[in-house]
């Protein structure tokens, strides 16, 4: 072969040659299997990606509180579960103990709630689901832990949810740990009166407050307890727990005056004498507080030892021991009473002042007998009922020794205020 032939063979063969090369790079989707992989093996096949599309994300958007994590988690309303773009399908929520707690999904399913108060220091677990217009599936989980008693607290009140009581009844709440930021407690309670009377708060040192008009209630009306502490931080991480609402009645106007100089007490109804009954009270060396006194607990029979009140004989016992002493009405946190007497004459009721400083009235051994004067003083009177103390020489007792706070004028009683 002569070298111009082999020269136009060989640019013959480069041509075929190049047509393969340019043909193979530009093809366009007649790859072999091998080359239905990426570099890193993972699949890009149509049916893959069709799958992937089919399962696109719900748009339910479910949201849990507390927030997963949270601590000192209210125990009253601040639990629930809403949905956005979609409904709830199913709640459940357990405690640590894997105890089933009650709730409801509402009839919208857009929420649900506990039916009941929660458990204090408890960790609870909550699984939502949802799912949105298209049927498509959510779901949430979230678990949290509710304040302990050492991170809460509560206010004990008096007097009792649908209780009648006297016209001389303050609302009184005993805190059970000292409060620092009483301006924020004091704002979550409010105390109203059907008689439309302005009732103020007023601060006995950190752990008391109490709430009344600057006249006694009216006879008759109503008044309404609400207490809004749920979350409310007392002091630096305490928090109230309480949410409720109570109401108690004002009965008739009963004001009884007790007179040691004439050693009688007064009974007043409404504005009107209803009976005078004989007293003793307390001797010229145990002379009984005066003041406007406030019946604060009724006992048909009750135990009265000196020593508790620091009444001691030089062997330290009580100078008086009495087991069962009858029809006795508290109206001093220190101890002062109205009472019946059996133990003394009965001529010393309206002649003679002989107690350690309680109102004595006659009466029998063993409080069975109606007619006797303590026994009717007894029965007519009510938690609430004010007792007037005067003429014994003693000092006025003070405010929040029992539920005395009527002996504080209207100007100092709103001085105590926080809010």
């Amino acid at each position: 072969m002569t070298d111009g032939r082999r020269r136009r063979g060989l640019t013959t063969v480069a041509a075929v040659l190049g047509s393969v090369l340019m043909l193979s790079a530009c093809s366009g989707g007649n790859s072999s299997a091998a080359d239905d992989s990426t570099a890193d093996g993972s699949s890009t096949s149509q049916a893959k990606v069709d799958e992937a599309a089919a399962k696109k994300t719900s748009e339910a958007q479910i949201k849990i509180t507390p927030k997963d994590g949270s601590e000192n988690a209210s125990i009253n309303n601040g639990t629930a579960v809403t949905v956005s773009k979609g409904t709830l399908t199913n709640v459940t929520m357990t405690s640590s103990d894997g105890a089933a707690v009650a709730g409801q999904i509402s009839a919208d399913k857009k929420s649900w709630k506990p039916s009941g108060q929660l458990a204090r220091a408890t960790t609870y677990k909550i699984a939502a689901a949802a799912k949105d217009a298209e049927g498509r599936a959510a779901h949430e989980n979230a678990s949290f832990s509710t304040v302990a008693p050492s991170n809460s607290f509560i206010g004990y009140f008096t007097p009792d949810a649908g209780s009648t009581v006297g016209v001389g009844m303050p609302v009184s709440i005993n805190f059970d740990k000292a409060i620092a930021n009483k301006a924020a407690v004091q704002k979550g309670i409010t105390v109203n009166s059907s008689s439309g009377q302005e009732v103020v708060g007023h601060w006995f040192g950190a752990n008391r407050l109490d709430f009344r008009p600057e006249q006694y209630w009216q006879a008759g009306s109503t008044v309404t307890l609400k207490l809004n502490l749920d979350g409310v931080e007392g002091s630096s991480g305490v928090y109230g727990i309480q949410q409720k609402t109570v109401t108690f009645k004002i009965g008739r106007n009963q004001v009884s005056i007790v007179d040691a100089q004439t050693k009688t007490m007064k009974v007043t109804r409404d504005g009107k004498t209803i009976k005078t009954i004989p007293i003793s009270a307390g001797s010229p060396e145990n002379k009984t507080y005066q003041g406007q006194m406030v019946i604060s607990e009724k006992f048909k029979e009750t135990r009265m030892n000196g020593a508790t009140v620091g009444f001691k004989d030089d062997d330290g016992k009580g100078e008086y021991d009495i087991k069962d002493v009858p029809h006795a009405m508290r109206l001093s946190s220190s101890g002062t009473f109205i009472h019946g007497n059996y133990w003394g004459a009965k001529s010393i009721f309206g002649s003679v002042n002989t107690s350690h400083g309680c109102v004595g009235l006659s009466d029998t051994k063993g409080a069975n007998d109606p007619n006797t004067p303590a026994a009717w003083f007894y029965n007519n009177s009510i938690i609430g009922d004010v007792v007037v103390v005067q003429n014994t020489g003693d000092k006025t007792i003070a405010a929040d020794n029992g539920l005395n706070g009527w002996n504080m004028n209207w100007t100092e009683w709103k001085a105590g205020s926080a809010v």
